[in-house]
């Protein structure tokens, strides 16, 4: 003979989990820099790709120009717009000065 199980609507909360709330789960994980920078990446690539096929086989463009761009690409720009996150902004207070503190 089999049971029904009956489904529970809302999460289980175990012992020392996080439920994140709804806006923290639909929240994108890339800001407007993220896709800016991936934007750009994408133009270097192409560029370095239309580099890659100008002029003859030997030449500067294609053995020198063209490689450059593509690491550049690669390498530096699209794990940059994958890895960036900016910094959350902080109090203006100099190194080494206590921050200044308003008394009612």
């Amino acid at each position: 003979m089999v049971r029904e199980v009956k489904r529970r609507s809302h999460p289980v909360k175990r012992q020392g989990e996080k439920v994140l709330s709804k806006t923290t789960a639909a929240r994108l994980p890339f800001t407007k820099i993220n896709y800016i920078i991936f934007i750009t990446a994408i133009l270097f690539l192409i560029i370095g790709y239309i580099f890659l096929s100008i002029g003859p086989v030997n030449g500067v463009w294609s053995l020198t120009i063209a490689p450059i761009v593509l690491l550049f690409g690669y390498i530096v720009l699209i794990p940059l717009a994958i890895l960036y996150k900016r910094k959350p902004k902080q109090d203006q207070t100099q190194p080494g000065e206590a921050p200044h503190k308003i008394n009612p």
